[in-house]
């Protein structure tokens, strides 16, 4: 049984080398304000409000957006519930990069014009001086690596930005790495976190990007930890696609995720949930907080119920022979390597 919000304490756990200790388990927010194919807005201002005040009764205090969620709408949203509230309680990490104006291109990627635009942007929706973690949300080919590091180290030293991180680069490690090495050159502030795609089914992840990430002692705290609701149970593989779910949108979820290799691993996922006596979605997001390197997933909700079944997450303890399992369930693509 799924406890309630506030019968949940979420513990903390120290991002990496920054020094700051937040909650286990981040709250992502990319459903506030988004709109559906359908016209739809998924999550709307008051039902925001709602998960954020659970999440809080749960003792979360990391809170992840972006200046594109929403159309600017989340962080505005998030800006007015932090209004009642002490601040420096709170986590909140916030990304640049995609383009926001049509017709300027210069309102997109990590150059020096947009870079510092954006965030004195989105500092004015969210209501506050700073930011505690400022991701770019992509690499920027076309700006230098230099360009990047001394404009973001700015920010660092005017007290808008306290830590930087990267997200999204799975296969591209080694241009954060390049860039961490310029900024130590010339003593400008480096990434510290990273924010990949990883869960039970996409490991792309494991191999040179993770063993970088312990040797620098980044923090990693991996989005779409449950496979964009695969990894939930409610797809099965004999039936029809449920009438709300992502399957039914988009053919590329389905090319990626609804494969008999998947259903395989998802069959072991479901026989250690019950072992456990919890949901797949609950069992799949211990997995991963067990994961080497991993440092605290990013997790979502559309209801306090899918709120309160993924947190609940934090007090489950699998086994070393349960991890393994679930680990071998569906092969790295670097085993054997």
């Amino acid at each position: 049984m799924t406890p309630e919000l506030d019968e949940i304490d979420l513990d903390t756990v120290r991002l990496g080398r920054t020094g700051l200790r937040t909650s286990e388990l981040q709250f992502g927010t990319w459903r506030f304000g988004r709109v559906t194919e359908a016209g739809n807005v998924e999550i709307d201002k008051a039902r925001a409000h709602e998960l954020l005040d659970g999440y809080e009764a749960a003792g979360g205090r990391y809170i992840d957006t972006a200046d594109v969620y929403g159309g600017g709408d989340c962080e505005r949203w998030i800006g007015d519930w932090l209004a009642e509230r002490d601040r420096e309680r709170y986590t909140i990490a916030s990304k640049v990069f995609w383009q926001i104006r049509d017709g300027d291109p210069n309102s997109r990627g990590t150059n020096r014009k947009n870079v510092r635009h954006r965030v004195d942007a989105l500092l004015d929706r969210l209501d506050t001086d700073y930011v505690d973690v400022l991701y770019i949300h992509r690499w920027d080919d076309e700006t230098p690596a230099r360009e990047l590091m001394k404009t973001l180290n700015g920010l660092v030293e005017s007290g808008k930005v306290h830590y930087l991180g990267a997200s999204t680069l799975r296969p591209n490690a080694w241009k954060v790495a390049r860039a961490n090495e310029i900024a130590r050159n010339e003593g400008w502030e480096p990434f510290k976190l990273l924010q990949p795609r990883y869960n039970l089914v996409d490991r792309e992840v494991e191999g040179d990007y993770l063993e970088f990430a312990r040797q620098q002692g980044l923090a990693v705290s991996p989005w779409s930890p449950l496979g964009q609701g695969f990894l939930t149970g409610k797809y099965d593989r004999d039936e029809d696609l449920p009438e709300e779910s992502k399957a039914v949108e988009s053919s590329r979820f389905r090319e990626a995720y609804l494969t008999p290799e998947n259903f395989d691993a998802h069959d072991e996922l479901d026989a250690v949930a019950d072992e456990v006596g919890a949901t797949p979605a609950q069992t799949a997001l211990a997995w991963l907080s067990h994961r080497d390197g991993v440092t605290a997933p990013i997790v979502g909700a559309r209801t306090t119920d899918q709120l309160a079944e993924n947190l609940a997450a934090a007090e489950i303890d699998l086994s070393d022979e349960q991890v393994g399992r679930l680990t071998a369930a569906k092969p790295s693509p670097y085993d054997g390597l």
